[in-house]
């Protein structure tokens, strides 16, 4: 089958499902395996913001956004000679990804008549139920299931080690100017991981909030994770959120490798947070997972 992916975490999921030789078109943007984006055709495009501030990209998105205008670039001739049979995509973000429904729109113009999936979890459960989905479409549902059962298994294996031990009240902060509350599945990454999610807004979209509000919730830790970002740029990011917390721990996380993605790797996301949280009780991350700033 000749798959292509429209979102970085659904490329994750097509690699974790042993399905990388059939993928033929990605994003500009997936970088997860680094070779997915250097030996497939990009379909996608968009504005590369490395150099922007996240107050520059908060204004450029919502600029584009109000006029209209979208994000993302979709080459439609590029996707109509890589003749797919199942193309991946999303509902859930314009910010994220390009949506749907212009895909569908592009298939119709075009002539193709490739099957789209619409991959849109709220919740860490819904998620692992989009790797079954992906892999029922793709042919290949057992692999799906053993992935799911492993990560599962890694879950209870967290749960296990924190079990029993005081909860620490913990923000996450998805964006810094202006800030935003944690989202979707993120607050159940804390709550697997041994913490109580606070500020937050579980299984429903991040909103913009204020410092003030955030800090009214008393966190004991705060965790930097800024969608677009990897440790570095969150580390940064996280040393201008110190001032707003002076009495919490504040963490910085691989935004994109770890948290905001809705892929495999958001199990490795609650092992790193739990190791934030319960030192000792789970084994630290890898380098360039967490870093603590304050």
């Amino acid at each position: 089958m000749r798959l292509v992916s429209l979102l970085p975490s659904a490329t994750e999921i097509v690699y974790a499902l042993g399905l990388g030789d059939e993928l033929v078109g990605v994003t500009f943007e997936c970088d997860e395996p680094p070779s997915a984006r250097t030996e497939k055709a990009v379909v996608v495009g968009g504005r590369d913001t490395r150099g922007m501030s996240p107050g520059d990209i908060d204004a450029y998105v919502k600029e584009q956004l109000s006029a209209g205008g979208d994000l993302y670039t979709l080459h439609a001739d590029a996707l109509a000679g890589l003749d797919p049979e199942l193309i991946l995509t999303q509902d859930l973000c314009r910010v994220c990804a390009l949506p749907s429904g212009h895909v569908t729109d592009a298939l119709d113009y075009l002539g193709c008549r490739a099957d789209v999936l619409s991959l849109d979890p709220y919740t860490l459960d819904e998620v692992l139920a989009t790797f079954v989905a992906v892999g029922e479409r793709a042919g290949v549902p057992g692999r799906a299931k053993e992935l799911v059962a492993g990560l599962r298994t890694r879950l209870a294996a967290v749960a296990t080690a924190v079990a029993g031990r005081q909860r620490p009240r913990v923000a996450i902060v998805e964006w810094v100017e202006p800030p935003f509350t944690a989202g979707h599945w993120v607050p159940d990454l804390v709550t697997a991981a041994g913490g109580t999610p606070v500020a937050a807004r579980a299984g429903a979209r991040s909103v913009e909030t204020t410092w003030a509000e955030l800090a009214a919730d008393d966190p004991e830790i705060v965790l930097v994770t800024p969608c677009g970002f990897h440790l570095e740029g969150a580390a940064a990011q996280a040393r201008e959120v110190v001032r707003h917390f002076p009495a919490a721990q504040v963490w910085a996380i691989d935004g994109d490798g770890l948290v905001v993605r809705p892929g495999p790797r958001l199990i490795d996301g609650v092992e790193a947070i739990a190791a934030i949280l319960h030192p000792g009780a789970v084994p630290a991350p890898p380098p360039g997972a967490i870093d603590r700033v304050a």
